[in-house]
């Protein structure tokens, strides 16, 4: 207690050009995606850590903004009829034109749902597509890796998985592989790839037609549906008129048994 009261007065002591300055605040803060593509998720093997992994289909939407100082890609997933933290599939790419480095955000790292479908590596494809179009030579900034995900080793091991299909250099400093980060490496040396047999974009021509042969089929399903509710009544009206027809042959049969055996004690 003593030591912490000591280092906040010797701290309050400093001169204020000693102490760190305050991090500037960025633009564009409250800036939305402009632009919208469909993702379809192609249906995986059941996962013993994420479970099911069925067909589904996302939003992908993206936002671009410039300025002399920087520039940022704004990159989000949404989920139909899900709403999500706001840190939840979002990855913001931010470059430097002073500096000429390239930067992610949020710190917290990239935190996506569904989890383990292939949309990290396709974000991050995204990202440094959109850096080495304009800004090769810059350096991404070397960051630190979240420590929450040294906690379980097989979300470490697909993190470290993605960075490095992608060309980062994961390194740790301790061997719990709790402190991590990726060095500092050159736009251009990175790879802008991700996992097309997980994650397909879906364009609009793709998706009107897709929608065109669901409403065929299920157009199908309905005719199908009416000419087995047709087959339906026919055998209930045939199933009826058995019904007659067997009720009358036993009373029938009753009858004419009835009627031999009045003859047979009746003619002794």
């Amino acid at each position: 207690m003593i030591e912490a009261t000591e280092r906040e007065e010797s701290a309050a002591d400093q001169p204020e050009a000693e102490q760190a300055p305050p991090k500037p605040e960025m633009p564009w803060g409250d800036v939305l995606p402009d632009h919208f593509r469909m993702l379809r998720l192609v249906p995986q093997p059941t996962d013993r850590a994420t479970g099911l992994r069925p067909l589904r289909f996302v939003q992908f939407a993206r936002v671009e903004k410039h300025s002399i100082e920087r520039s940022l890609l704004r990159m989000e997933i949404a989920l139909p009829g899900q709403r999500l933290n706001k840190e939840k599939n979002r990855l913001d790419v931010w470059a430097d034109h002073k500096t000429h480095i390239v930067s992610f955000q949020p710190d917290s790292g990239l935190q996506l749902e569904p989890a383990n479908r292939g949309l990290g590596r396709f974000m991050i494809a995204q990202a440094v597509a959109w850096a080495q179009r304009r800004w090769s030579a810059y350096q991404i900034e070397s960051t630190a890796l979240a420590s929450k995900d040294g906690l379980n080793e097989d979300t470490r091991l697909r993190r470290d998985n993605v960075l490095k299909a992608h060309g980062f250099e994961v390194q740790y400093a301790d061997p719990q592989h709790l402190k991590g980060n990726f060095k500092q490496v050159p736009v251009g040396a990175l790879k802008p790839e991700w996992n097309g047999e997980k994650v397909q974009i879906v364009e609009i021509l793709e998706a009107s037609n897709m929608l065109q042969v669901a409403e065929q089929n299920l157009q199908d399903m309905e005719n199908k549906l009416r000419q087995q509710e047709q087959n339906i009544g026919k055998y209930k009206r045939d199933d009826s008129s058995l019904r007659f027809t067997i009720a009358c042959l036993v009373t029938f049969a009753v009858f004419q048994a009835g009627l031999l055996i009045w003859m047979a004690t009746h003619h002794r």
